[in-house]
């Protein structure tokens, strides 16, 4: 009887240390997690069932690690075009089978990350097709001896360079541009708040938006979202101005063509342009 329990006790202590050394070791490059079998289990349910809760939010945390953005194709300076890259997500489905393959067996695993690739909207083929014809341009000038406020210009006016707008796609000045904040590069500059002359972080964008505004007054582009200063300023005629503002007015523009358009904008020694390219056969069907 003695030699019964005895057995049955070295037996449960056993088969306890072997569930709880169970492991599965992820790793790929930089990531290396390893987690407990156990760690996921409801135990009042005799460890049957999957603790989906804690699952999903390993899942999250391992896919912030797994992520790579893809990077579409540019045009450098020179207009050579730089080659698309393309980026990286965690494949869940394919985790997902192997983490309950590993669950419900009795022994260590180890696993790369399963990934799917992520492929960007802008591969060099594209871009090789619409950097050819220019169907619309705009040149505006400022000074550049004021240093924070050229600084601005010139940050805006790269976020926006080598965007590429879809037929049917809706251009946000604000969404492509982004918050204008010291952290992000920006300088206090001159900006006009109802009427009058103030100081803010990232003065002088509205140069840019209102240079591509112009560059975009195409038959095949509508404007969908504009608004002028609330006094005249001196880069634009009259009324030809689109002023943008992070918590405030936005310029927004839909693409009506056939085919993508490519915004060119380049500001340097108080220059400050924007061309319009797209496709040889670019139609517009009203």
């Amino acid at each position: 009887m003695k030699r019964t329990l005895l057995l049955i006790l070295l037996f449960v202590i056993i088969n306890t240390n072997f569930i709880s050394a169970d492991r599965l070791v992820i790793s790929d490059g930089e990531i290396n997690e390893t987690i407990i079998r156990n760690d996921f289990a409801y135990h009042y349910l005799d460890n049957l069932f999957i603790n989906q809760e804690k699952l999903s939010l390993f899942m999250d945390k391992l896919a912030e690690q797994v992520y790579e953005p893809p990077t579409n194709a540019s045009l450098d300076e020179s207009w050579s075009i730089i080659p698309e890259k393309n980026g990286y997500a965690l494949d869940r489905e394919n985790f997902i089978r192997f983490f309950y393959e590993f669950y419900y067996s009795n022994v260590s695993f180890e696993m790369k990350v399963p990934k799917k690739k992520l492929y960007p909207k802008v591969d060099s083929e594209l871009l090789s097709d619409i950097r050819t014809n220019e169907i619309g341009s705009y040149l505006t000038y400022y000074r550049a001896g004021n240093k924070e406020r050229s600084h601005n210009i010139r940050l805006a006016t790269e976020a926006i360079n080598n965007y590429v707008v879809f037929p049917g796609e809706e251009f946000s000045f604000n969404k492509v541009v982004g918050k204008r904040t010291v952290d992000k590069g920006y300088k206090r500059a001159p900006v006009i708040v109802k009427g009058e002359l103030s100081e803010d972080v990232g003065g002088g964008i509205c140069q840019v938006s209102s240079t591509l505004f112009n560059a975009v007054s195409l038959k095949g582009i509508k404007i969908v979202e504009r608004y002028s200063h609330s006094r005249s300023v001196p880069y634009v005629p009259p009324g030809r101005d689109a002023t943008v503002s992070w918590w405030g007015p936005d310029f927004v523009f839909k693409n009506e063509y056939s085919h993508p358009i490519l915004i060119r904008a380049k500001a340097n020694d108080g220059k400050m342009s924007i061309r319009i390219y797209s496709s040889d056969s670019v139609e517009y069907n009203q």
